[in-house]
């Protein structure tokens, strides 16, 4: 398809970027920690960290991570954190280092974690204290994992602050449960020891992986997409492209609500305005929502991006209202769809449009995004980015024309090198240089994409992929059950909720054990909101259970 949506770009924004610019995200990083030394580069719970004092944090880091647990380039190194200030010290810190970052979801039930751990081949982890317990249940059966770095949630603090909050957090609010790890080592002894050792700068190439993203892809457990620091460059380019016309260096403030660990976070939030070197707030807690809105309130920020859940969550709060907005230009909603009613509620106690961006994790996200000069909200997600080629496919192999609905195809720097260890799923998404994303879109005559449908069954709970095989996987390892379906279901609050339809073997079978097992087993989101039992399920010829059947009827029933 020609590329029809360069000419409805702002005038301001390129139609190429070079993803050769930098040679690695080291580069960016270094750039950014000596041109800002004394801005503020992170504040968490009133609580500042200079480029400069990150900077330094980040190479003590990678010394102790290079001289005393003898990583070497390439070694894999999980974080396991919310949105903490020891987040970018150890992150930056591993890619200074050389090492392949795999962003762990703190939430993850033991299961989850070992496959990840596992298929990684992860040889360290930093892990929070709150979630330690669950590092415990695996760690005799992870094959490779060597080091494991504990540390409390306010161990970046000053001395008097770090006390007080670790006392509170694990004494009286007791949220760290108890855990064994006898070689464990502490943060706070990395960062002294790593002090006090010499940082070797690694040769980092385009073509070395950044990042190890757990995803799931088409179907069942979670692949990691090979992220290489090329592909983070260029998507980092790509975004600055879109918005960074409209950024002023050294003088924004990014609210980051959503999880560092979760790509859209990552790259849109502490990398992209890390480049300007802007100042990003992190929010531990974001379902807090009267805490999150009180942080909000103190200080005037002038970016904030987020799923629909989240601003819908902000803007049902009272309290929202009254926050002074006159610094705000840009709020970026991705992760799942934003919905019209949110978006024009949003511009009207902002004052600022909510424009929507498309994404995957295996395209680092970005791969389209509303232009910065949009006017309202247009129910489309936007134009391909720079140096990005879309197009939309039939079932027959054929491009589609404008208008008609296909398969959204992506090409463009940003793609993934491919599935860790996965050639046969990388096959299923990659044909030649172009990504098969999976979703049913249209592009029209100014170039606008919009998703339709989705082809795969991917279920998406407040921007969080959920896979249908998974969690049918997890309920027929009950007992009582029989056969089980699991759909995505329409919710106003989350976007989609899991529904689970079921066959019982037993015929005492009975929601609530059956929810108490898929705890056990899940991560909250995941798990089942709604069960059905039936006494049998639609099925194909061949007796494939048909979900799209079960999605229909419960799509009807709304109507």
């Amino acid at each position: 398809m020609e590329k029809i949506w360069l000419k409805s770009y702002p005038d301001d924004v390129v139609a190429t970027i070079n993803p050769d610019r930098y040679q690695s995200l080291v580069e960016v990083f270094e750039e950014s920690v000596a041109r800002f030394p004394t801005q503020i580069a992170f504040t968490n719970m009133s609580h500042d960290m200079s480029y400069g004092a990150l900077d330094k944090l980040s190479k003590d880091f990678a010394a102790y991570c290079q001289q005393t647990l003898k990583l070497k380039s390439g070694d894999r190194l999980a974080i396991m954190m919310p949105n903490l200030l020891q987040y970018p010290v150890v992150m930056f810190g591993a890619l200074r280092a050389g090492l392949v970052v795999v962003n762990v979801n703190p939430l993850y039930t033991p299961r989850e974690l070992e496959h990840q751990l596992n298929d990684s081949g992860a040889k360290a982890i930093v892990v929070l204290s709150n979630f330690a317990e669950t590092v415990e249940k695996v760690i005799d059966n992870t094959r490779a994992l060597e080091h494991v770095i504990v540390t409390n949630l306010g161990d970046n603090f000053p001395l008097i602050k770090r006390t007080v909050v670790n006392f509170a957090v694990k004494y009286i609010k007791k949220m760290v449960p108890s855990f064994h790890l006898p070689n464990a080592i502490k943060y706070l002894d990395v960062m002294s020891l790593g002090g006090q050792l010499t940082y070797e700068k690694p040769q980092v190439k385009g073509n070395d992986l950044a990042y190890l993203q757990y995803t799931g892809g088409t179907t069942g457990l979670a692949k990691g997409a090979m992220l290489t620091h090329r592909n983070m460059v260029a998507n980092l380019e790509q975004a600055s492209a879109a918005y960074g016309t409209q950024l002023i260096d050294g003088k924004e403030t990014i609210v980051t609500a959503l999880p560092l660990y979760h790509i859209f976070a990552l790259t849109a939030n502490c990398l992209l305005f890390m480049k300007f070197g802007a100042r990003n707030l992190l929010i531990t807690n974001p379902r807090d929502m009267p805490a999150f809105i009180k942080e909000l309130s103190n200080i005037k920020f002038t970016a904030i991006t987020g799923v629909n859940t989240l601003f819908n969550g902000l803007l049902n709060n009272p309290a929202f209202s009254s926050i002074d907005f006159s610094s705000l230009k840009l709020a970026l909603g991705g992760g799942m769809a934003v919905q019209r009613a949110v978006a024009n509620q949003w511009h009207k106690v902002t004052g600022v449009h909510l424009l929507e961006g498309y994404g995957l994790t295996e395209c680092c996200p970005l791969v389209t995004v509303s232009p910065h000069n949009s006017k309202g909200f247009n129910g489309t997600i936007g134009l391909p980015c720079s140096s990005t080629e879309v197009r939309i496919m039939g079932d027959d192999g054929l491009e589609k024309g404008l208008g008609e609905p296909g398969e959204l195809q992506v090409k463009g720097p940003q793609v993934m090198r491919g599935y860790y260890n996965q050639p046969e799923e990388t096959a299923k998404v990659m044909d030649g240089d172009w990504f098969g994303t999976g979703d049913i879109a249209t592009i029209d005559e100014a170039g606008f994409c919009k998703i339709v449908d989705r082809q795969k069954d991917m279920i998406i709970v407040s921007g969080f992929n959920v896979f249908p095989n998974e969690i049918e996987d997890v309920c027929a390892m009950h007992d009582g059950v029989l056969e089980v379906a699991a759909i995505g279901i329409p919710h106003e609050v989350c976007g989609e909720i899991v529904k689970i339809f079921v066959v019982k073997k037993d015929a005492n079978l009975d929601e609530k054990s059956l929810k108490a097992h898929c705890k056990e087993q899940l991560t909250a989101y995941k798990v089942p909101k709604i069960i059905e039992f039936r006494a049998e399920l639609p099925k194909t010829n061949v007796g494939k259970i048909l979900r799209r059947l079960l999605r229909e009827e419960e799509i009807a029933k709304l109507k």
